[in-house]
C-alpha cells in the first residue's frame, strides 16, 4: 500500500475501522500485528504513536519498520481474521492540535526571522528548537500572530506535488527528501514537509500558549502548549492566582503586586528581627561567665542564626569561648567559637563524650545527642582542661 494512502492520511478523523490481520509475531512486551490498512498513526516526525484497541487487544505502540506498520498489542490476533480498530481519539486529537500549533509557530518564526526549526518534541509540553536568537518579546509577538491565524479558521491544505512541481515550491524541511513529499500548508503561516496528522481547519487548534524561552545550542528553545492542553494549563494558572489572591485578601489579578509588597515587608521584618536578636545576645552576654567557656541554650533559634548569636556573645562578653545551642532535649544543634583561639580540640572532645558530630575551621558546628545537663557538665569539665 502507498505510504501516503494509508487510512490515517486519507481520513485523519477516522476513529474506528475494520481491517484484516496480515501477520502477528511475538515481540518484546507483546505482539507485532500488521494490518491490511490502519487508522493508527505510527510514531514519526516528532509526533507520538496512536493508542487504542484492535478487537480485544490493546494497542500499546505503533511503529513503521521496513515498510510495514507494526501495532504492538498486549495479546495475539489470528492472521486472516478481520478486526475492528478504535483509536484513542482524545490522544490523537491532542497530538493534532499540538503538531498543527507547532507548525504555525515555526512557520511564522521562519517567515519573520529566517530561522529553521532544528528540533521538535511532543511530550508533556511541546519543545521547538530554532537556530537563531530571540527575545521573549519576540516570542510573544509570534504567539499573537499565531493565534490570529488560528482564530481566522483557515483551511489546512495537504498536497503531494510531483517532483517537477515540487522543485518550484519553497517549503520548510529539516532534510533533503526523495520520493513522494507530503506538504502541509497553513495559509499565511507555514508550508512544510510533514508526515504527521493535522487539523482540517486552524480554528480546531483553539489557541497556542508559549510557556518559556531559553538559550539552546547557539539558538533558542521554546516550550508551548495548544488546544485542550493550553486551556488546562491556563485553568491551573488561574486557580493558583485565585488561591493566592484569596490568601492575600486582594482581587484576582492583583496577587503578584500584593506578593511583591508582602515580600518587601517580610525582608524589612527579617532585618529588624536580626537586629533585635543581635541586641538580645549582647545583653545575654552580660549574664554569662566572664571567663572560660560561656554556654547558652536558645530553644527557638534558627540553626542558620547560631553563628551571628555566637559572634555577638563573644563581642559583648569576656569569656575565652562560647557554646551556643538550639533544639530539644537529646537533640541539640550547636556552634563552638573562641576568642582568638583554636577551639577544635575542645569540640572534638565534646563530640566524643556527648555522641556528637561536627567540625570546622574557625568554629566547630554540629549536633549533640545529649541532655542539657550532660552538655553543661561536659562543657565545664573539658573547658578547664582544653581552654
Amino acid at each position: 500500500m502507498d505510504e501516503m494512502n494509508e487510512l490515517f492520511y486519507r481520513d485523519p478523523y477516522c476513529r474506528t475501522f475494520t481491517a484484516e490481520v496480515l501477520s502477528c509475531e511475538k515481540a518484546e512486551g507483546g505482539w507485532d500485528v500488521v494490518l491490511s490498512d490502519t487508522a493508527f498513526y505510527p510514531e514519526g516526525g516528532g509526533q507520538p504513536a496512536d493508542h487504542g484497541t484492535l478487537g480485544a487487544a490493546r494497542v500499546l505502540d505503533v511503529h513503521r519498520r521496513t515498510g510495514r506498520i507494526l501495532h504492538r498489542t498486549d495479546r495475539p490476533l489470528p492472521a486472516g481474521e478481520t478486526v475492528r480498530g478504535e483509536i484513542d481519539w482524545t490522544r490523537r486529537f491532542d497530538h493534532m492540535q499540538q503538531h498543527s500549533g507547532e507548525h504555525i509557530v515555526s512557520g511564522l518564526i521562519h517567515r519573520t526571522f529566517g530561522y529553521d526549526n532544528v528540533g521538535f518534541h511532543l511530550g508533556d509540553v511541546v519543545t521547538i528548537d530554532f537556530n537563531g536568537p530571540m527575545t521573549w518579546a519576540d516570542a510573544l509577538a509570534i504567539e499573537a500572530k499565531a493565534n490570529e491565524v488560528i482564530w481566522e479558521n483557515r483551511e489546512t491544505v495537504i498536497t503531494c506535488p510531483s517532483p517537477e512541481a515540487l522543485s518550484h515550491i519553497s517549503y520548510r524541511s529539516k532534510k533533503e527528501l526523495t520520493g513522494t513529499v507530503r506538504l502541509v500548508e497553513f495559509p499565511g503561516a507555514d508550508l512544510c514537509a510533514c508526515c504527521g496528522t493535522h487539523v482540517a481547519r486552524t480554528g480546531e487548534i483553539g489557541a497556542v500558549k508559549l510557556l518559556s524561552l531559553m538559550n539552546h545550542r547557539g539558538g533558542v528553545r521554546l516550550e508551548m502548549l495548544a488546544g485542550r492542553r493550553a486551556m488546562a494549563r491556563l485553568d491551573e494558572v488561574y486557580d493558583d492566582d485565585e488561591a493566592a489572591a484569596r490568601a492575600l485578601s486582594v482581587p484576582v489579578g492583583q496577587a503578584a503586586d500584593a506578593l511583591v509588597r508582602e515580600k518587601e515587608g517580610a525582608a524589612a521584618l527579617r532585618l529588624r528581627l536580626s537586629d533585635m536578636e543581635r541586641r538580645y545576645f549582647l545583653l545575654l552576654a552580660k549574664t554569662l561567665p566572664a571567663e572560660g567557656l560561656a554556654v547558652a541554650f536558645e530553644k527557638d533559634l534558627a540553626p542558620r542564626d547560631l553563628r551571628k548569636g555566637a559572634e555577638a556573645l563573644l563581642e559583648a562578653g569576656r569569656a575565652a569561648a562560647c557554646l551556643l545551642l538550639t533544639g530539644e532535649e537529646g537533640n541539640y544543634t550547636y556552634i563552638l567559637m573562641g576568642r582568638s583561639r583554636d577551639v577544635r580540640p575542645l569540640g572534638k572532645a565534646m563530640n566524643e563524650r556527648l555522641s556528637g558530630r561536627g567540625g570546622g575551621k574557625d568554629a566547630v558546628q554540629g549536633r549533640f545527642a545529649a541532655s542539657e545537663a550532660d552538655i553543661r557538665r561536659a562543657a565545664a569539665e573539658l573547658a578547664r582542661e582544653l581552654l
